[in-house]
């Protein structure tokens, strides 16, 4: 394998990973999927494609809306981690998700969020290489604990607080490809001078 990835992540993802994931890191087989724990979309399936309203090629992206079904009980709080499994890069760090059956709406500002891979506390919109396909995870974390980190966290400090409180866990995959922004100019609009 090489990349110290556990065959249990790639098989949760669904194809070989590169980067290390932080599931591998604060989780085990034993709590993926526990409890029927899991994580969906209505913007994609698990592998499908992501649609490129929630890339860098759109102008007005926001992040897919999210979906998941009743952690175990004794849950106290949610946290999300969307990770490139291809470089690694942190897309989006979110946690104060309450306990329970939910939600996040397509380009709702979830309730505490930290630094992505630019160092900002949004979405970090997808834009791998042109015709280079990369695979987007995103790892939701049941926690036994409620988290007292402040918004604007690293991804470290995440990883820190919420390693040993992980009671079940969930795995949704997209892939996305590098394509051409289109630059449009004046002509393309019927704009009077």
């Amino acid at each position: 394998m090489g990349t110290g990835v556990p065959a249990w992540v790639e098989q949760a993802v669904g194809q070989k990973v590169s980067a290390s994931l932080t599931i591998g890191e604060v989780a085990d087989e034993k709590v993926l999927g526990r409890s029927g724990f899991s994580l969906s979309s209505d913007a994609f399936r698990h592998g499908g494609e992501l649609d490129p309203s929630f890339t860098a090629i759109e102008d007005d992206s926001v992040a897919p809306p999210l979906e998941w079904t009743a952690p175990p009980p004794g849950t106290q709080e949610l946290a999300l981690v969307v990770e490139d499994a291809t470089d690694g890069k942190v897309h989006w760090l979110v946690w104060g998700l309450k306990g329970q059956k939910g939600a996040l709406f397509e380009g709702e500002a979830p309730p505490r969020t930290g630094k992505n891979g630019q160092g900002n506390s949004e979405w970090l919109l997808p834009d791998p290489p042109l015709g280079v396909e990369h695979t987007y995870v995103f790892q939701l974390f049941a926690l036994d604990l409620p988290m007292t980190l402040m918004p604007g966290a690293s991804h470290e400090e995440l990883v820190k607080n919420i390693k040993g409180h992980v009671m079940a866990a969930a795995v949704l995959a997209a892939r996305f490809e590098g394509h051409e922004i289109e630059e449009l100019d004046a002509e393309d609009f019927d704009i009077e001078d």
